[in-house]
């Protein structure tokens, strides 16, 4: 039903056109000349994204993401093509749909350099004409989420990274808004707070019903903070669907790492093992499942070699996109 969809597009483009000289455009008004051909930042893009989904644009440098997230925030106007975000078209309906938006950019800030991080908030609270007790509430409840308290009263330009990025996300939901959009929220920061950002959006912002857009390079985000994809190329959705589902596709098999003790002769491995790397006594195999389950193939492993530590995984996220993109050359 309609009502479920909080973001759908119909066919959108967005195309450039080079900007004529002063002399080009005086020439026109005389003679006939052709229009200079312009460039498709978006081609013929559809998607249609549920309430409360968490959902990754995922693509190269140039392919299209900025400029879709910008005709979704309603910075741009499409060239053609349907947008409707919550039943609003973003570029007629701004004041409404920015109201009801939350936006966080790894490399800019919503917050005020020189204020203290509470009097950013309280400008805030003025800017969405939030009632004193829907604002006292929602900084409540941040504050506790984001442990915040002991930076609250410290200007902006002397928090660390991670914590003026703690700020960053409470800025963008003081007002509660249902859509949350994430350009590179975690670029920068050190592995530690990276995990509290990511351990926010899984376990806190996710409870609320917030729609969640993600876009970003570190396929960590991805892997936490996501359900679905929709992965652009040249201006084009390539593909839709799940991490897993990629994995599937181009990597069927498991991972197995094993450190041995010492390295023995892996001539007589057990069916459904093949080596993929050696490096001193850690051997990396790929599992098929198909061939073996990973439940008997553990105790014969024992067994029969003299084995330190093993532990199973998956190809890493990384690899699987990039695998993705050298196939469709985007």
């Amino acid at each position: 039903m309609m009502e479920d969809i909080h973001i759908q597009a119909r066919n959108l483009y967005k195309t450039y056109y080079p900007a004529l000289s002063f002399g080009q455009t005086f020439k026109s008004w005389f003679a006939y000349s052709s229009t200079p051909a312009g460039q498709n930042a978006l081609s013929d893009i559809s998607l249609e994204i549920p309430r409360g989904a968490a959902v990754g644009l995922i693509g190269p440098n140039g392919a299209g993401k900025s400029t879709l997230i910008k005709i979704i925030v309603g910075v741009l106007r499409p060239t053609s093509g349907q947008i409707i975000v919550a039943n609003r078209v973003p570029y007629k309906d701004r004041m409404r749909h920015v109201a009801d938006l939350g936006v966080v950019f790894g490399q800019r800030t919503q917050l005020w350099w020189d204020l203290p991080v509470i009097d950013s908030f309280r400008l805030l609270k003025d800017i969405y004409d939030l009632s004193n007790n829907a604002y006292v509430d929602s900084l409540d409840e941040l504050v506790a989420l984001l442990k915040l308290e002991p930076i609250l009263k410290k200007p902006v330009r002397q928090l660390s990274l991670g914590q003026r990025m703690r700020a960053e996300f409470a800025a963008a939901l003081i007002h509660r808004p249902s859509l949350l959009i994430l350009d590179e929220p975690t670029i920068g920061l050190d592995a530690l707070a990276k995990q509290a950002i990511r351990g926010f959006i899984k376990h806190n912002l996710r409870n609320r019903g917030t729609t969640l857009l993600l876009t970003t390079h570190d396929m960590q985000d991805v892997e936490e903070m996501t359900d679905s994809l929709y992965l652009i190329g040249k201006g084009r959705i390539l593909s839709k669907g799940t991490l897993a589902d990629l994995r599937a596709r181009f990597f069927p098999d498991r991972i197995l790492d094993v450190e041995f003790n010492e390295l023995p002769d892996l001539n007589t491995l057990p069916k459904g093992l093949r080596i993929d790397n050696i490096s001193g006594n850690n051997v990396s195999f790929s599992l098929s499942k198909s061939a073996v389950s990973s439940k008997s193939i553990i105790p014969s492993l024992y067994a029969q070699y003299d084995i330190i530590s093993l532990r199973f995984g998956y190809q890493s996220a990384e690899e699987v996109v990039r695998t993705f993109y050298e196939e469709h050359e985007a």
